[in-house]
């Protein structure tokens, strides 16, 4: 099983060699891991990536080549093991039909939500499970984990399940996209080239042809002539959603950035998730100790950049409009006033959404983005990407 593994990591294009194979083996070997996928996961990561880069490639092939193999065995002559504890715990979940969601109100607002959930806080003194008022799992209250409410607080699960949430309690990493994916993107490539304006600049290191045929004509002997390169001069900015619902857009975005990487010369990207506020970062790693404020990209960078959102604009309609209502953090200015200032600053501005056109009246959030960038919300498809570059042009 390992040999296909190996092979499907090298067609991907990420770096490993059968040295790293064999430690992988040996580690085998030595027992450090038995019975266990998640532990073989870490140390197959371990030992066979060495640049962060390649991790999404990594987790990408791990998955189609061990998907279904979670199940926990016995070794032989000792019986079976016991079924790990999260089992146990997620079989508390309650799975209810959309007949009783629909009977599932909400607390009646942001404000109220977020004071029904400090009076919470100050009264339970014990762990709940299966309820619907206390913080616990499962159940239907609004607040813990596993359980189902159309607005609540998620606290302590793993990950979403309806998208419901309207805070997250939890401290959430996410991984920088890849900037280094080929496979598709030489179509998002053409689209791009809509976006051109070049000029000639830098050393004069390119060979120009008909001066040089001009002046050895005018010379008498051979005047090699040379000239600046010529290269795109359109400046672009582009801010990146990232974690969350745009977990299932990765592959779209990555192609995107890869391909927009190859095409612009100045591009400096920032990522933000859901909406931007008070601060963007660079990379995901380090997006919790090493903000940039997004006052300081609005005083850096100048009027004549573009500036290009990607994102679903699926959250809840509060992280716009009001303080407060971002999903990790307590802003203290509304996202669509720094929506307003970006786009008030930078007048070429673009929003493209991986989310079919289609299902886009079917979430609040979408349309009030779509009316902040005064319509200019574009489908990321090709066409949509060409009406983009027109849009941009303009």
């Amino acid at each position: 099983m390992l040999i296909p593994f190996f092979l499907m990591l090298r067609a991907e294009r990420v770096p490993v060699t059968l040295r790293e194979l064999l430690v992988l083996l040996e580690g085998m070997e030595a027992g450090l891991v038995d019975f266990d996928v998640e532990s073989f996961y870490f140390l197959a990561r371990a030992a066979l990536i060495k640049d962060e880069r390649h991790i999404d490639r990594f987790d990408r092939v791990f998955a189609q080549c061990f998907k279904g193999l979670d199940l926990v065995s016995g070794v032989e002559g000792e019986g079976p093991r016991p079924l790990p504890e999260e089992w146990l715990r997620k079989l508390a979940e309650r799975h209810l039909t959309e007949e009783e969601k629909a009977l599932i109100e909400s607390l009646g607002g942001f404000d109220a939500l977020m004071e029904t959930l400090r009076q919470r806080l100050a009264e339970q003194k014990e762990r709940h499970q299966g309820g619907s008022k206390w913080i616990g799992t499962a159940g239907t209250s609004p607040f813990g984990a596993y359980g189902y409410n159309p607005e609540g607080v998620r606290i302590g699960q793993a990950e979403s399940r309806h998208r419901r949430a309207v805070k997250v309690w939890d401290r959430r990493d996410f991984r920088d996209y890849d900037d280094d994916v080929e496979f598709g993107t030489r179509n998002i490539k053409v689209a791009l080239r809509r976006l051109r304006r070049f000029v000639r600049e830098g050393a004069a290191d390119e060979l120009d042809l008909p001066a040089t045929i001009r002046a050895t004509a005018e010379q008498g002997y051979i005047d090699v002539v040379t000239r600046p390169e010529r290269r795109n001069a359109v400046r672009m900015l582009m801010f990146l959603d990232v974690g969350g619902s745009m977990d299932g857009h990765v592959r779209d975005v990555e192609m995107l950035f890869s391909a927009a990487r190859s095409e612009f010369r100045h591009l400096e990207h920032f990522y933000f998730h859901n909406c931007v506020y008070e601060g963007v970062w660079k990379t995901n790693s380090r997006r919790h100790v090493d903000r940039i404020a997004t006052e300081e990209v609005l005083r850096t960078y100048g009027s004549g950049y573009k500036l290009c959102f990607v994102g679903d604009a699926a959250m809840s309609p509060y992280e716009l409009t009001h303080s407060g209502g971002s999903v990790e953090h307590w802003n203290s200015e509304p996202g669509a006033l720094w929506l307003e200032r970006l786009a008030t600053q930078f007048p070429g501005h673009v929003w493209l959404n991986p989310v079919r056109p289609d299902y886009w009246g079917y979430t609040a959030s979408i349309g009030l983005v779509q009316r902040l960038m005064g319509g200019r919300m574009f489908p990321l498809t090709l066409s949509g990407l060409t009406d983009a570059m027109r849009a941009l042009l303009r």
